[in-house]
């Protein structure tokens, strides 16, 4: 049998729908050392930093399969957000706490750059096959 995809983008989207059509408000808990988050630093707390999504909070809103990506003021600064999915550590309505948390997934291994080949000095150890010709 095929291995399926990961549930987690489909659970934190229908999370998402779900908050907003009881009309409460989305706030999404990130673990920011996961590699690829992009997000305001200065908010970051204990390694999480949680953040309001609901539609009148962010504009350009995108949860894709692989991140989560839209722009928000921190501070009354605009800012791009991105955040991998598995960098999520929950989602929950800020007013009663409902919601899912996720238990937490480990970094991709960083790819491993093969050994370069040995660079042969010119002129050493060859013959030449071509000849001076005056």
């Amino acid at each position: 049998m095929a291995e399926m995809t990961s549930n987690r983008p489909y659970l934190i989207r229908a999370i998402h729908e779900w908050i907003c059509d009881n009309g409460l408000t989305t706030h999404l808990a990130v673990n920011v050392a996961y590699p690829g988050v992009e997000v305001p630093q200065d908010f970051v707390q204990d390694g999480q930093i949680v953040l309001n999504i609901a539609p009148r909070a962010v504009t350009n809103f995108a949860a894709g399969n692989d991140e989560i990506a839209f722009s928000a003021r921190f501070g009354g600064v605009p800012m791009s957000i991105r955040v991998p999915v598995n960098a999520v550590v929950a989602i929950f309505a800020r007013e009663n706490g409902q919601g899912m948390a996720f238990d937490p997934v480990d970094p991709p291994e960083p790819p491993t750059t093969p050994p370069e080949p040995e660079k042969k000095e010119e002129g050493k150890g060859k013959v030449s096959h071509l000849k001076v010709v005056k």
